[in-house]
């Protein structure tokens, strides 16, 4: 009786020690894994010209997860009126290194008081691993109370284009 009763704690610590391996060899597994993809630079600026609705600088701040990638613009220029959160339909189309383009739309928006910078975003797009991305020449079209504002870029963006990992 003596035998089986030294057994039965040998059997579960080395149960035990097979469950904390398993467990440092999975939490090790995850230091290891792949970081979330990245754009670099995330944060650029360009101008744009939107006819008789003003124009200005705009910031654009992008962030990439995987093939999704979302760009928020602030411009320089003000609401004309209050507008309620998410009331803009917009689009922003940047140019493709390697030829054609890229949109990223949304309906995304914060509340806007008469006089405040405009801000949409984050915008959604799909990118692929390389795509370099600018502004100029594209264009950022805002439908706002049933008008649409198309405003072109007229320069570069700064400082360069949107590299996507």
């Amino acid at each position: 009786m003596t035998s089986t009763s030294v057994h039965p704690p040998a059997r579960r610590r080395l149960g035990i020690g097979a469950v904390l391996a398993a467990g440092s060899l999975a939490a090790t597994g995850l230091a290891f894994a792949p970081a979330a993809a990245a754009v670099a630079p995330t944060t650029a600026t360009v101008t744009y010209n939107c006819g008789l609705y003003g124009g200005g600088s705009a910031t654009l701040t992008a962030t990439q997860d995987g093939t999704s990638a979302t760009i928020t613009v602030t411009s320089s220029i003000n609401a004309p009126l209050a507008l309620a959160a998410d009331s803009i339909s917009s689009t922003l189309t940047l140019t493709k290194a390697s030829g054609g383009t890229t949109s990223f739309t949304g309906n995304k928006n914060p509340a806007m008081a008469t006089g405040d910078k405009v801000t949409v975003g984050p915008l959604n797009g799909t990118v692929a691993s390389g795509d370099t991305l600018d502004a100029y020449p594209g264009t950022l079209t805002l439908v706002l109370f049933g008008i649409t504002v198309t405003c072109t870029a007229t320069g570069a963006q700064a400082p360069g284009p949107f590299v996507f990992d």
